[in-house]
């Protein structure tokens, strides 16, 4: 069997209850399926992404010098990307050789397959889902993936594998794609599938690409 290895783009120390409880460290790994118009990490992937590729323990040397403040805080490591759950089995092994009170937490917009789902709900102890939009025209024309459907399968699959206190759903408004209406459209059906915690904002586009186009963005109140 081939050694896993996750594709890593960099890792973010000692960030204090982001994306997770306590201290935490994110790991961004490269690789996505979508291709989002105000994409926030566009450096993940695409032909320039640069990366270097780590096993679970290579990843373990280079995040355990933190671990009296993973343990102290109830803390530890938030899986990033790119889509971090293209890489759940690496997720799992890694979490096989992690200290027992370290948590896991992963950004991920659940377009990924069924198997993946099923892999990190094991692992994962808190998931934050950026759902993009659920009508699936608007989802198609953000991220350019006839996606919405699969989202939603997925979510509905990991609410019943880990539970809804594990998700927290993340419902943008973007500017130029969906309304006030869509969010709240969005947030009935989440509401109607059993999903509470939701996290609604507004995208802030943040910077340009080199085409003069809007490639970023940052969450907002």
């Amino acid at each position: 069997m081939d050694e896993l290895k996750l594709p890593l783009c960099g890792i973010d120390r000692l960030r204090m209850a982001t994306d997770g409880h306590g201290v935490t460290a994110l790991v961004v790994s490269c690789g996505c399926p979508l291709d989002c118009r105000y994409c926030i990490n566009p450096f993940t992937h695409g032909d320039d992404a640069k990366f270097k590729t780590v096993t679970p323990e290579e990843l373990y040397e280079r995040v355990k010098k933190d671990d009296l403040y993973y343990l102290s805080t109830g803390g530890g490591i938030t899986f990033g990307g790119g889509e971090p759950l293209l890489h759940s089995d690496f997720i799992e092994a890694f979490r096989r050789i992690a200290p027992e009170g370290w948590r896991f937490y992963t950004e991920t917009s659940l377009y990924v397959p069924e198997e993946n789902v099923r892999t990190a709900a094991g692992v994962i102890d808190r998931f934050y889902v950026d759902i993009k939009d659920t009508d699936r025209e608007i989802y198609k024309k953000y991220t350019g993936i006839d996606g919405a459907e699969k989202v939603l399968d997925n979510l509905r699959l990991l609410k019943e594998l880990a539970g809804s206190d594990r998700i927290t759903v993340r419902v943008p408004l973007i500017p130029g794609y969906n309304d006030s209406d869509n969010v709240r459209a969005s947030v009935e059906l989440l509401k109607k599938m059993g999903l509470t915690d939701l996290d609604c904002f507004r995208y802030r586009v943040r910077k340009k690409a080199k085409n003069g186009a809007d490639n970023g963005a940052e969450q907002a109140d």
